[in-house]
């Protein structure tokens, strides 16, 4: 497998805080079919819990609307 086709690429090590959510089964399924492609895609076993956080952070990355605004709040605006 061609781990340049993933979207979300090898996890950072970072400092973490517990959240808990609730997800419809559908999407909690998925994510753990997304780990376990990630994990034979990087050749590093993770969870769907691991993943969430990078996830998120990688689609608000990518939102220019958010970034967008969170640049006129650092601002002051």
């Amino acid at each position: 497998m061609n781990p340049n086709k993933l979207r979300l690429g090898p996890l950072p090590k970072t400092e973490n805080l517990k959240v808990t959510f609730t997800c419809p089964a559908g999407l909690k399924a998925d994510l753990e079919r997304y780990a376990a492609v990630h994990s034979q895609a990087y050749g590093e076993e993770v969870d769907a819990l691991t993943l969430i956080p990078h996830m998120l952070e990688a689609f608000m990355a990518r939102d220019r609307v958010f970034r967008k605004a969170n640049a006129g709040a650092d601002r002051g605006n």
